[in-house]
């Protein structure tokens, strides 16, 4: 029960509550398009679709791991899995912890019935294999979701500041190898909104890892999340704190691709609209990760989602229209993007 008042906690204050960065930015405001005024292109026939995994997606848009295991984390991810189903975008879950230990919510995380076709990401943390958790639960939470790769999730700021977290991250790094050799589905490790960097991102590839989510800081802080839920003083102050702890988004996804060129990669944190969508995916990465325009929009209706994904999709349209490129490739060629310092990438 404690891990289940934990995700709904979570959930309430990530709705309720002002729980972004406050200083810290996911950087992407010192990147501008160059505007093409006569793109020779009609707009009708750019194409967003790209492949992620090997799987075909109708956009690069992957709606990143958030919730389960409470009634209204059941509701938010159905309607989540039909959207994402409805417009072929990319998946994760909440960390699968919670039906682990209690199985009885795991119909909390079941959607593959609603999304036969989409890649579906299974998440548990990586912490855990030092406590008890090892292959069997990693298998669980795969079978559970039927999914099509686990999410190590890296969360150490995180669990500093929640209330009795889960603070042994020694040796994990082997940990992770052996499960990537003996994991029938590839391995993702993502950051929860404090970023990976290079150095680290070179380590775990080398471990076994198929995929990096980079999940910079600029967006939810869960520092300020834990904050929030903390029960004694010391912790609300470290919360506090380490708000705006990380590094951003956009520096991340540039210092990772530059020494994995061919890694499949995500960039998330702090993304809130499809321009920003564009140039993570200009500046290198595979797919967009977004979390808090999912979860308020699941948390209204499956209407409102529909309204998000089809403005999402406008707005990277328009970005590919108003640069002269006609799919997501050409977003990468020189000086499609630069900084506004005028460094060009």
């Amino acid at each position: 029960m404690e891990t289940q008042n934990r995700k709904a906690d979570h959930l309430r204050i990530c709705l309720d509550e002002d729980v972004q960065c406050r200083q810290i930015t996911n950087g992407f405001e010192h990147y501008r398009f160059t505007h093409c005024c006569l793109p020779e292109l009609n707009r009708d026939q750019i194409q967003l679709e790209t492949t992620f995994l090997g799987k075909q997606l109708g956009a690069p848009i992957l709606i990143s791991s958030m919730t389960g295991g409470t009634d209204l984390a059941k509701t938010i991810n159905t309607r989540l899995a039909i959207v994402a189903q409805h417009y072929k975008l990319a998946m994760g879950v909440g960390s699968q912890r919670v039906a682990v230990e209690n199985p009885a919510v795991a119909a909390t995380f079941a959607v593959r019935s609603l999304a036969p076709d989409i890649p579906l990401f299974a998440n548990l943390g990586a912490v855990q294999l030092n406590y008890r958790y090892g292959l069997e639960e990693c298998l669980q939470a795969v079978d559970l979701l039927e999914a099509d790769a686990l999410i190590l999730h890296l969360n150490p700021l995180q669990e500093c500041v929640q209330t009795k977290g889960d603070t042994n991250f020694e040796g994990l790094l082997d940990k992770i190898s052996m499960l990537c050799d003996k994991l029938p589905v590839p391995v993702i490790a993502k950051e929860v909104g404090n970023g990976i960097s290079a150095s680290m991102a070179e380590k775990l590839i080398a471990a076994g890892v198929t995929a990096i989510d980079v999940a910079g800081a600029g967006g939810t802080s869960w520092a300020l999340v834990e904050s929030q839920r903390a029960q004694d003083t010391r912790q609300r102050r470290l919360g506090r704190t380490f708000a705006d702890w990380g590094l951003p988004t956009a520096d991340c996804l540039i210092a990772v691709r530059a020494v994995l060129p061919g890694v499949p990669l995500i960039a998330s944190g702090g993304l809130r609209d499809g321009l920003e969508v564009a140039k993570a995916i200009a500046l290198g990465a595979d797919i967009a990760g977004m979390a808090l325009p999912f979860l308020q929009a699941a948390n209204d209706s499956e209407e409102t989602l529909h309204e998000l994904v089809e403005i999402l999709m406008a707005e990277i349209t328009t970005v590919l229209f108003c640069t002269g490129s006609p799919n997501l490739s050409a977003l990468r060629a020189p000086g499609v993007l630069q900084r506004i310092d005028g460094d060009r990438r």
